[in-house]
């Protein structure tokens, strides 16, 4: 499968600046973990280098084996059962996240390893870039709109859109139809058939078995976007049962130990930029979650958003708290702890 169009090229093609300079610095190799978590400005980032890919002008490509991340399972030690029936009906295209492509490429290979291992005919869309969120959280609806139709340009003609973080996912599930015709039907079809990671395996996979296994002990932090928007699970203020769907899936791997949380649906604290407008409430909601998921005795916090645990690991690796994060698709994935 080939990779391309990294949103830092995509917007600084020269990579000039902060942005294009950090990230050129981070992953071009011999910066060792120290400086890289003082070039990162403490956001948690991956102190080596990503397993089985490496960077190049903005793209993460195979690495030669003898440069592999010791850790990376080969592709025989998980186990599954091929769907020939997607590989041959459906065309799905994975969509990464901006800041998982330049911060957490690995969440991306994960979860494009985890697919191709279930026969799904995966596909990734050069040129893309981010979702719009940003832009809209902070009311610049001028800014979105472009990057809203370029995602939708670039994703329609396929029959489904798989995306490794429920923020994302519900951006464009919930939020695009501002800047579209309500009888748009490209607009429409992206709309309805754009999934979380874990609910395309629930609801259209319909994922039954993984020989997988992760034999720790793992607390799920349940992110607002996918409770409150995607109903991924359920949450407290809502009457309504649902099945939590990325527990569902995680219960396939064999050998995890859960851990319950006192407050399984609390924010995070991260927000976006509500963790820049608001730092000090944003770093107690973090200290709040971590202490609670590390006070139960678990060794890692998993999730569907990248973006949450990034904010956790910064006060994590800052602080010195006894506990890891890893993104759902590295678990399920084979990934070991400490992949993060």
């Amino acid at each position: 499968m080939e990779v391309a169009g990294s949103i830092v090229d995509k917007m600084c093609p020269d990579a000039q600046g902060f942005v294009g300079n950090r990230r050129r610095i981070l992953f071009a190799g011999g910066v060792d973990g120290a400086e890289r978590g003082r070039l990162g400005g403490g956001l948690g980032l991956p102190s080596r280098a990503v397993a089985g890919f490496s960077y190049h002008r903005g793209h993460f490509i195979p690495t030669p084996r003898r440069l592999q991340h010791p850790h990376v399972r080969s592709p025989g030690r998980l186990s599954v059962t091929p769907l020939p029936f997607l590989r041959s009906s459906m065309s799905v295209a994975l969509f990464v996240p901006c800041y998982v492509d330049q911060l957490y490429p690995d969440v991306a290979v994960a979860s494009l390893e985890l697919l191709e291992r279930l026969g799904v005919d995966v596909v990734y869309p050069e040129g893309q870039t981010c979702c719009g969120q940003p832009m809209a959280n902070t009311g610049c609806v001028d800014d979105t709109e472009p990057v809203a139709r370029r995602m939708v340009e670039l994703f329609a003609d396929y029959d489904a859109i798989v995306c490794p973080s429920g923020s994302c996912t519900a951006m464009v599930r919930h939020h695009y139809a501002a800047f579209f015709d309500a009888d748009d039907a490209r607009f429409q079809h992206v709309s309805h058939h754009t999934y979380e990671l874990c609910e395309y395996l629930h609801d259209v996979v319909r994922l039954q078995h993984l020989d997988v296994n992760f034999p720790h002990r793992v607390s799920l932090h349940q992110s607002c976007h996918g409770l409150r928007e995607l109903r991924l699970g359920q949450s407290s203020e809502s009457m309504t049962p649902r099945t939590n769907k990325v527990r569902t899936i995680l219960e396939l791997v064999n050998g995890i130990e859960w851990v319950e949380p006192d407050r399984p649906d609390d924010c995070c604290g991260f927000g976006g930029t509500f963790a820049v407008n608001e730092a000090d409430v944003s770093a107690e909601m973090g200290r709040a979650r971590i202490a609670d998921h590390c006070g139960k005795g678990s060794e890692v916090m998993a999730s569907t958003d990248m973006s949450c645990l990034m904010h956790l690991q910064g006060l994590i690796r800052r602080e010195k708290t006894p506990i890891q994060v890893m993104h759902v698709a590295q678990i399920l994935c084979g990934r070991p702890l400490g992949s993060a």
